[in-house]
């Protein structure tokens, strides 16, 4: 696992930075598109919506995240468990379905989820704060900050309900071709995850591929 690093005034007055001129970005483009439909230039317009709805589709990352791997889910946190059902309920609201989803919802709820685990670490919410933000951004298909969401779900509670260890393995044998640490933890979700069972199928599966491919290989 990397070395966390704190960030400095320098890279945090960037990072302000940066969000302000997405911020400036898109609310340019909003105003660009409502102008166009006051003046009925289709044509325009439609660049203009096709134009925000791929900003939509970029990943916009969190560069300054600072939740190191040796936090520990051991106390009941009222203020956290708050926060936790805020973020929850604007997960909710987000909508169901991928193509209808409500993604600055989602970003929102990030946001939330975040702030929980940054003002109260040692909340037993803290690795169900990070397995819904590892599932928000795959939604984002922001693949290696999905995993180290995974990866700090068990990594601050081994005996986390969710299934993270499974959805790390998934990401890094599908999305990031790292086999080696995905058969690893293939095997462990088997074990520790053993309640979900097409989970289990599957990860058996690819423990059989993946063994057999490395047998050849050697």
């Amino acid at each position: 696992m990397p070395v966390e690093r704190a960030a400095s005034a320098d890279e945090i007055d960037l990072v302000e930075q940066l969000a302000t001129h997405r911020q400036a970005y898109r609310r340019t483009l909003e105003t660009l598109i409502k102008h166009y439909e006051v003046s009925g230039d289709n044509m325009k317009l439609t660049w203009a919506r096709t134009e925000l709805q791929g900003l939509d589709r970029i990943p916009q990352y969190r560069y300054i995240v600072e939740m190191p791997a040796n936090l520990k889910a051991t106390d009941r946190i009222e203020a956290a468990d708050v926060l936790y059902d805020e973020a929850r309920e604007m997960e909710r609201k987000a909508g169901v379905l991928p193509v209808l989803k409500n993604e600055e919802m989602l970003r929102a709820a990030l946001g939330k989820y975040a702030e929980l685990i940054q003002s109260y670490p040692n909340s037993d919410k803290i690795d169900d704060a990070a397995f819904r933000m590892a599932e928000i951004h795959s939604y984002f298909n922001d693949y290696t900050i999905g995993l180290s969401f995974y990866q700090r779900t068990y990594q601050w509670d081994p005996a986390t309900p969710h299934p993270a260890r499974f959805k790390a393995a998934y990401i890094l044998d599908s999305k990031l071709r790292r086999r080696a640490e995905a058969l690893e933890l293939y095997r462990e979700s088997v074990v520790k995850e053993a309640q979900y069972t097409d989970n289990k199928a599957y990860a058996e599966r690819r423990i059989r591929e993946l063994s057999t491919a490395d047998t050849g290989a050697n």
